[in-house]
């Protein structure tokens, strides 16, 4: 009679080797663990340390100017939702890798493991608005990977297991899974324990004391196909680097104006809500629009005026860079020139088209500062305003490739007829938006197929040099297959230039182009 001489007990034979199934749902268990643990922690230090959102974080900051550039131009406002995915396919690679490197043990895995870990660390304190305490939560994250991958690797031993080991491995690695995603949840709502939502309402109704104008008759031209003057909060473009977004509270906010000043001074959203609020209509663009792009609106922004705060500190001789600071880190440098001149009207917001700004657009506060693309001037949930120097000091994007100053430059688009579309032989009615915001726009011209005259478009009611503005024009076509081209110019008599540029590193230029036909 042959004796079954398997081992079902003790360590496994020189020669065994785990199943790849066994070993890959031994890395997997432990990564869900240690990301687990690592939110649980965040949750009480701060949300921005946990370890996939730091690592996140770093990427995005640490990744090469021409991937950045190729990914905006690319996947436009969903380059965070494919960082995410890109982050997490890398992740699970690198873990399976782990896993499949350690079926005859488990050190391969263990030296992986911690090199991940070890990467959540670096990139928590990286991250200069994280506390000292930040670094709690990849460090447990570590800690506990390296414990859970131990432990089941372990357990997923004999190689040749019979009924009741395989059990016990089941049911290690199933309640392993359950108690990291219970303590990812609890990570969560204790992240969340900023009710953003809540302290929103209890700002209530913000009535300025200088309310905007109201919109004059021959001011919208939507009708006809372009944007609304006025744009909904819930269209309003967003560009930020934060992939998630800060929570703060109105009641724990605070503005620190310090640097080159007579004297430092601090604000808190009560300080801000009692003053004499203004409202103002104020375009706002960001850099990486492309020619003819989506990413410009407008809103009624409620707010004081920065230079009467900047004026309390008392701005001293020299200083010619406001560097405003996120509450999650992130930083712009903007002309103090800019932020003094009245007639510009640079604000502190703290509402948007009548209510408290949006959690995503920047609440408790944020800068609006017209006539400058948003990387330097539109810092949302801003806590820190440093007066200091071009010469001293970098903001976020700059060291990344971007001009240091930023100013708008006069664009126009077509909204209607949208390229591709098929337009009806004869009158047909061509409509979008010009700007030059702190210039305003005297002229705007169409053309077609690359040749000919312009033709002059009817301009809107003009609301102010710091909103956009409509145009339209209504004109005879003839069958075929069409291009129409748009240029603007501006009060200063400057007209946008047909030379073509990409965004980077001082905005786009080139003229506006649609393709149609025409039956």
């Amino acid at each position: 009679m042959q004796l079954d001489t398997r081992t079902t007990t003790g360590a496994p034979t020189p020669s065994g080797r785990l199943p790849g199934g066994r070993v890959l749902a031994v890395a997997y268990v432990s990564l869900l663990a240690a990301l687990g643990v690592g939110h649980l922690v965040a949750g009480l230090v701060g949300p921005g340390a946990s370890p996939f959102f730091a690592v996140g974080d770093w990427v995005r900051d640490n990744s090469p100017h021409a991937v950045v550039e190729w990914a905006k131009a690319t996947f436009g406002t969903a380059d965070k939702t494919v960082l995410f995915i890109g982050v997490t396919v890398v992740v699970l690679g690198v873990t399976a890798a782990a896993g499949l490197l350690s079926r005859t043990r488990p050190a391969p895995g263990l030296v992986i493991a911690a090199a991940q870990g070890v990467l959540g660390i670096v990139a928590v304190l990286t991250r200069p608005d994280l506390g000292q305490l930040a670094i709690a939560a990849p460090a447990a994250s570590l800690v506990v990977g390296l414990v859970v991958f131990s432990w089941l690797h372990g357990r997923a031993w004999p190689v040749e297991q019979d009924r009741e080991s395989r059990r016990r491995f089941l049911r290690a690695g199933a309640g392993t899974v359950i108690g990291a995603a219970a303590l990812g949840t609890v990570g969560q709502l204790v992240g969340s324990r900023v009710d953003v939502e809540g302290s929103r309402a209890a700002v209530g109704k913000l009535t300025p004391v200088s309310p905007a104008p109201k919109l004059p008759p021959g001011a919208d031209f939507a009708a006809n196909g372009t944007a609304r003057f006025i744009t909904a909060n819930r269209d309003f473009y967003r560009i930020d680097t934060a992939l998630t977004l800060p929570r703060v509270a109105a009641q724990d906010w605070r503005l620190r104006i310090h640097g080159l000043v007579d004297k430092p001074v601090e604000f808190t959203f009560s300080d801000i809500r009692g003053r004499r609020l203004i409202e103002r209509p104020v375009t706002l663009a960001c850099v990486s629009n492309e020619v003819g792009g989506g990413l410009i609106s407008t809103a009624n922004w409620i707010g004081v005026p920065l230079r009467e705060l900047l004026a309390e500190a008392g701005v001293k001789p020299g200083a010619d860079q406001l560097f405003s600071t996120s509450t999650d880190g992130f930083t712009a440098g903007t002309p103090v020139d800019a932020v003094m001149d009245q007639n510009r009207g640079a604000m502190l917001a703290i509402g948007m088209n009548g209510e408290p700004l949006p959690q995503e657009h920047g609440f408790p506060a944020r800068m609006v500062v017209p006539g400058l693309y948003g990387y330097v001037s539109a810092t949302k949930w801003v806590v820190d305003m440093e007066l200091t120097t071009f010469a001293d000091k970098q903001g976020y994007w700059i060291p990344r490739g971007w001009s240091a100053k930023g100013p708008i430059k006069t664009q126009s688009r077509i909204d209607s007829p949208r390229d591709g579309f098929v337009l009806a032989k004869g009158r047909n009615t061509i409509a979008g938006v010009a700007w030059a915001q702190t210039i305003g726009v005297r002229e705007v011209e169409v053309r077609f197929d690359g040749q000919g005259d312009w033709h002059p478009a009817e301009l809107s009611t003009e609301v102010g040099l710091n909103t956009w503005r409509m145009w339209r024009v209504t004109l005879d076509l003839e069958a075929g297959e069409r291009t129409i081209q748009v240029r603007a110019t501006d009060n200063r008599g400057h007209t946008q230039t047909e030379d073509e540029a990409p965004p980077a590193p001082d905005g786009a230029t080139g003229w506006h182009t649609v393709h149609v036909s025409v039956n």
